[in-house]
């Protein structure tokens, strides 16, 4: 290895860290946090949940060997220095960017990421079936997950766990602990014990005695087996996991690799059975601003290095997501029956800001989406008003609860849908593309959808006033358009939407914040000779019936376009129009809608260009629609950046 130059530009794949010495290693694990910062720094991402996990990352590349070893990441937040040492340094600035890397691990990306992932905590169940699948085939590879406490909130880990420690497969789980919720301090005694325990003598001399445990009759064997589990319990602190049936090992410093590589090496060649490691770290490690800052740079745009100052854009309109919060705050200053819930992300959806005016009415049920629609129905059966606001695609997480526990017995629970539509540099995983879809098919359900800021101020306080059965109000990511906020929320007359302006040959009735484009779409259609008229649906179920036959009875061409799936509010129209004969005359019929397959991070725009939805792509159907050529407009119609 050359030394004149960093010992990373010598790291070509995770091999090269297994010709190192431990002294090497520790320098390398520097290069990598220092690299880690630089290219985030370009490109923003999540960044200190992987400079928690520099020290753990080089460790388990250079003790297990991957990729014929599986090594999962649980979320993939703190996959970059996995990135990084796995042939892909030279791309990270590419970093969640259009045609670049993604920020989370995905399968079609590399061999060193057998798992796609950017929901939590799957890895265990995920490992579990690797592990299996091994031994089917005769394996002998290894199968490693790493989650984070937070993940392990989630009642699928436990399921995961339970399963494994049944089925006493060989199978490794790293417990990345980064918030201290589970571990006393450690230090050079717990890394002590769990060198000792996970060492090869130990774990021979406890097959011994658990050979000579079977000699005695069944009560004192489970006598002697709890005796000696709880033991352990007491002074390392895993009898919970014990009880699930996995040996526990820890805690130990995560940033310690004279902690962490014995013990790595002595799980590595542990014989049958599941092994928990419990690591300890620090998330944002090693970068003062992320240490300092109250979510360790858990999301970060790009930012200086030197100061750790994020780059901020010049909003032209408030978020969204500011806007939903302040009109449920306002909502709730009025009728102290209003409580809010959230799955773990209070500051994504704003109530945070709901949570400082009203502590006691705010909770954060961790990340159990199954467990916090429950919950929320259990509070609209004592006559409260649960908002549970929710991302669309986490909300798919708890489907059967929305169905089972809400829409079954007509609760009126307030679904509050964040990140509907396409939502940029988180890609496929994160993309609010099935909501609609989901949601409407439910019987009683009301779902909305705001096309400005200003109409969600009106769904907030819509949805505040059903009463008698579930609701559910959707909006994108990012800023709104820049309309002027009303003072107060008015509720709207439900199942009614609005015309916006008003033609006689193309109709387009719009399902959420596409209305701009639709308003575009008018003027290049104008422009031609065509007079069109723009409606906001507001409503996906009940639909406006009376508003669809007047757009239907009083035009050649009638468009319907949302931020969703098929199956959606266009397909709902299109029921509607053929019960009712709508379809039967010579009206022209075209439905808009995400397309069949998962679009991958880039800017907004220009995934929404990859969908066909701008208002050159509406403009187009309707005017072949007509007859009438469009390619001209398609050419001319600007690109994305």
């Amino acid at each position: 290895m050359n030394r004149d130059t960093p010992i990373l530009d010598n790291v070509n794949s995770p091999a090269d860290l297994r010709q190192m010495d431990d002294a090497t290693l520790v320098a390398l694990a520097d290069e990598v946090r220092r690299d880690t910062i630089h290219s985030v720094s370009k490109t923003g991402g999540h960044l200190g949940a992987g400079l928690g996990v520099v020290e753990l990352t080089v460790a388990i590349h250079s003790v297990f060997n991957t990729p014929e070893d599986r090594l999962i990441w649980d979320v993939g937040h703190q996959c970059y220095p996995h990135k990084i040492l796995t042939g892909r340094r030279d791309r990270m600035d590419s970093l969640r960017q259009g045609g670049g890397l993604s920020g989370f691990t995905k399968r079609s990306e590399s061999d060193y990421d057998p798992f796609g992932a950017a929901h939590s905590s799957t890895s265990i169940s995920a490992g579990l079936g690797m592990a299996v699948g091994r031994d089917l085939q005769d394996g002998d590879n290894n199968v490693v997950a790493v989650i984070g406490d937070g993940s392990m909130s989630a009642g699928m880990a436990y399921e995961a766990m339970n399963n494994a420690g049944s089925m006493d497969k060989k199978l490794i789980v790293i417990l990345n602990d980064n918030d201290m919720s589970i571990a006393p301090p450690v230090g050079a005694m717990s890394a002590y014990l769990a060198k000792l325990l996970s060492s090869r003598p130990y774990l021979g001399l406890r097959d011994v005695l658990k050979q000579i445990a079977h000699k005695f009759p069944k009560p004192i064997e489970e006598r002697a087996k709890r005796a000696e589990e709880y033991a352990r319990g007491m002074a390392t602190g895993g009898t919970l996991f014990e009880e699930l049936g996995f040996y526990y090992v820890g805690p130990i410093d995560g940033h310690n690799l004279d902690h962490l590589l014995p013990v790595l090496r002595n799980v590595r060649d542990a014989k049958d059975g599941p092994i928990l490691v419990h690591v300890v770290t620090q998330k944002g490690k090693g970068y003062e601003p992320a240490e300092a800052s109250a979510d360790k740079y858990h999301g970060v745009s790009k930012f200086d290095v030197i100061t750790g100052t994020q780059a901020k854009s010049k909003p032209n309109a408030p978020a969204y997501t500011k806007v939903f919060a302040n009109s449920l705050i306002a909502q709730a200053q009025e009728d102290d029956k209003i409580v809010a819930i959230t799955a773990a992300m209070p500051s994504g959806t704003g109530l945070d800001l709901f949570a400082e005016q009203f502590p006691d009415r705010s909770f954060d049920v961790g990340i159990a989406e199954q467990h916090g629609v429950t919950f929320a129905a259990g509070l609209a059966t004592e006559g409260f008003k649960p908002f549970a606001a929710i991302y669309s695609t986490f909300l798919q997480r708890a489907y059967d609860q929305v169905v089972h526990d809400v829409a079954i017995q007509r609760l009126p629970v307030r679904f509050a849908i964040d990140r509907a539509g396409l939502v940029g540099a988180d890609g496929a995983t994160h993309a609010g593309s099935f909501d609609v879809a989901y949601l409407a098919n439910l019987p009683g359900f009301v779902v909305m959808a705001a096309a400005d800021e200003a109409e969600l101020v009106h769904m907030v306080a819509t949805a505040a006033e059903i009463n008698d059965r579930p609701s559910a109000f959707r909006f994108p990511r990012g800023e709104g358009v820049g309309i002027d906020l009303p003072e107060k929320g008015i509720p709207l007359e439900i199942g009614k939407g609005r015309m916006i302006r008003e033609g006689s040959t193309v109709a387009i009735l719009s399902f959420g914040t596409r209305l701009q484009e639709s308003l575009k779409t008018a003027d290049l259609l104008a422009a031609r000779g065509y007079s069109t008229s723009v409606a906001d649906a507001r409503f996906a179920k009940p639909l406006d019936e009376e508003l669809i036959r007047n757009l239907a009875q009083n035009h050649d061409v009638l468009i319907t376009i949302e931020e969703g799936a098929i199956g959606g509010f266009g397909s709902h129209v299109m029921n509607f129009m053929a019960e009712d004969g709508l379809l039967d005359g010579g009206l022209k019929v075209r439905s808009m809608f995400l397309p069949d397959e998962f679009i991958d991070q880039d800017s907004p725009a220009a995934m929404y260009e990859q969908a066909g939805l701008t208002a050159a792509d509406i403009a187009c159907k309707a005017l072949g629609a007509l007859g009438v050529d469009a390619s001209d407009l398609q050419a001319d119609a600007p690109k994305s950046a």
